[in-house]
């Protein structure tokens, strides 16, 4: 196909949806093949998605910087054992600009509709943006929206509309909110507030953080690289082994979300001699320790989380925020606090996301209809009815003790390999079979009843609706490439390209 028609109607091989990660690999894959037939829709300004949308004080990743970036990259010059926020995105800006992306990313476009035409194989998109609304026809479908991608705000806190100050998620920091001299509330004690609330306490007049359910919370123990250090990672085949390193030894961590013995006890006594080294409070220490299994929810890191609850301006409040008349935030258990500004870290739209609603199959079927009980797949890549749609850190695709970006490259060599199979074989669309789907559903329920993510916390790694593990996979990151690495037509349904749709589809 060609790139393109007029200003207003696009044709292109592969319509990639989202800038982040995922999307700037999956381009990557694409421009070094020689596939110049692609478009990367990004409804933001820039590439770099969790990472540009996230820029509030003491934003950073908590994976390894070697572990947490593309291995057929060459490798980046990390400052530290874990990277900040700004080094990721700068990293993600300087790949898409090496890579030539940029003249294929077309930013400020909003998916706004996709729908699957049987009759010309191919996907009618309609996106919006600073230029108008404009359409996309595309042969093949990737989303690439990420997890971490849409704010969540809860509906249970009564007036938080009201307040009379600004109201922010973590998502949507702002430079020039007014933190010095302010009494500030922080909704959460989940990853992102475990970072931000030592940096708030450090210049606000009071910091208050409104807690659900304690975290378990073991030592970060960040550092910077020495200048040795620095250089000698800078070769691909030392940054090649450290990557490899640190994969194992984080595989070795999924021994825990299993309950083996003694791999969680360890991990278990890790969380609470920190927490007992950091707050000789007894009281406090008791309001901090969690009344669920380890590795339930995600176990934080952090080594100034619990100092910074120690400081006379900070209070740690063991209710959720219920209810917000003027500029009064009413916590749960009664306790009343005046504030000047609310920060809601609470999380993402992660178990259902909206870009879903957006997307229409074969039969018209919606894909958040399809999601309606829970996401599912096959590979954790494709889904039943809808053809030549691939979507990547979606159900079941994530970790909760290893790198994201390896189960994303796993990913694309899937959806390679799907590509290739297209090509060679001429087939103008593939379809996994609901049976396939249905299946690795059932495998993955099955693996997932093992671990302590069913446990009974109230997690966001759990669909909310059936309580069914969707986000993560329930097994190691090894696994998942020798499960889901290489595509396989077996479970797939094929439409071959014969002369009659050659002339449907032009």
């Amino acid at each position: 196909m060609s790139t393109g028609t007029t200003a207003a109607h696009l044709d292109v091989d592969v319509a990639i949806v989202g800038a982040g990660f995922a999307g700037i690999g999956m381009a990557t894959h694409l421009a070094r093949r020689g596939n110049e037939s692609f478009m990367v829709l990004e409804r933001a300004d820039a590439v770099g998605g969790t990472w540009r949308d996230n820029t509030y004080p003491g934003i950073a990743c908590d994976i390894p910087a070697h572990l947490y970036s593309f291995s057929f990259r060459p490798p980046a010059d990390w400052s530290s054992i874990y990277p900040s926020g700004a080094e990721i995105r700068d990293y993600l800006e300087l790949a898409a600009a090496e890579e030539g992306l940029l003249p294929h990313i077309r930013f400020g476009a909003e998916l706004d509709g996709a729908v699957w035409d049987s009759g010309s194989a191919c996907w009618h998109l309609t996106v919006s943006g600073a230029g108008g609304e404009h359409r996309i026809d595309a042969k093949v479908l990737v989303l690439a929206v990420g997890r971490l991608s849409e704010p969540k705000i809860p509906d249970t806190i009564d007036g938080l509309d009201t307040f009379p100050g600004p109201v922010v998620h973590t998502a949507g920091w702002r430079d020039d909110l007014p933190i010095a001299g302010s009494r500030i509330g922080v909704v959460g004690t989940g990853a992102s507030a475990v970072q931000l609330v030592p940096e708030l306490a450090a210049v606000a007049d009071e910091v208050v953080v409104f807690s659900r359910t304690a975290p378990y919370v073991v030592p970060r123990d960040d550092r910077l690289l020495d200048a040795d250090e620095r250089a000698a990672l800078l070769d691909p085949e030392t940054a090649a082994r450290r990557r490899d390193e640190l994969l194992h030894n984080a595989d070795q961590a999924f021994r825990q979300r299993l309950g083996l013995h003694p791999d969680i006890d360890e991990i278990r006594d890790r969380a609470r001699g920190h927490l007992e080294r950091q707050v000789p409070d007894p009281v406090l220490r008791a309001q901090l320790t969690p009344d669920y299994e380890i590795g339930c929810k995600r176990i934080l890191l952090s080594d100034d989380f619990y100092p910074a609850l120690l400081r006379d301006n900070v209070v740690f409040e063991p209710n959720a925020l219920s209810t917000v008349v003027e500029s009064k935030a009413c916590a749960a258990g009664g306790a009343t606090y005046d504030l000047d500004m609310i920060v809601m870290a609470t999380g993402f739209e992660a178990a259902r996301p909206p870009v879903s609603r957006h997307v229409s199959g074969r039969d018209g079927e919606l894909l958040s209809d399809h999601w309606s009980h829970g996401m599912t797949s096959y590979a954790s890549t494709v889904v039943a009815g809808f053809p030549n749609m691939f979507v990547l850190d979606g159900p079941n695709a994530a970790l909760g003790h290893n790198s994201a970006i390896y189960m994303i490259e796993t990913q694309l060599d899937y959806v390679i390999g799907a590509l290739d199979h297209m090509a060679a074989d001429g087939v103008r669309s593939l379809e996994v079979s609901a049976d396939a789907e249905a299946g690795y559903t059932r495998e993955i329920d099955e693996l997932s009843a093992q671990t302590v993510w069913m446990a009974g916390c109230n997690s966001w790694y759990l669909d909310p609706a059936s309580g069914r593990l969707t986000l993560l996979w329930p097994g190691t990151a090894a696994s998942f490439r020798a499960r889901n690495g290489t595509f396989e037509p077996g479970p797939f349904e094929f439409d071959p390209v014969t002369p009659e749709s050659v002339n449907e589809g032009s």
